[in-house]
């Protein structure tokens, strides 16, 4: 059974984010919407903006913000960094298990989104790990 809860179980501190903002900039958003007024579009075109090359992840969407959209992780070509998730709390093991198989250095799972099982899985296969936080809102906060 899948453990979620309310508030993450690790925070993140601000020289952690910053180091994962500052380092990665190939980003899978998973589970992104092609509708301009969800979270997920208007985080991704927020960080295509700031110069993050964004690579949507959606099975029924053929583009996204103008770039080919792809069906899962494992079809993305070339290196992933992080992967942004925008799915629900139960749906984020198997990403995590995409994430983990396909190398990328950093799980985030966006604001409200908290799944400790999957955390702990990346964390000891070697991946960085945010948990209920928003990546345009912590980029925005720590911009220098």
């Amino acid at each position: 059974m899948t453990e979620t809860c309310e508030l993450s179980w690790h925070d993140s501190t601000d020289p952690e984010i910053i180091d994962i903002l500052e380092k990665n900039d190939r980003i899978a958003v998973v589970g992104i919407s092609s509708k301009p007024e969800k979270a997920s579009n208007e985080v991704a075109r927020y960080l295509l903006e700031n110069g993050y090359d964004v690579i949507p992840v959606n099975p029924f969407q053929e583009e996204v913000l103008g770039r080919k959209c792809y069906p899962d992780l494992a079809s993305v070509p070339g290196d992933v960094h992080v992967v942004d998730i925008f799915r629900r709390p139960d749906d984020v093991p198997p990403v995590v298990d995409e994430a983990i198989g396909i190398g990328a250095r950093v799980v985030w799972m966006q604001e409200g989104i908290v799944n400790n099982a999957a955390a702990d899985k990346a964390l000891a296969a070697g991946l960085k790990v945010v948990m209920d936080r928003c990546m345009k809102k912590e980029h925005r906060r720590l911009e220098k």
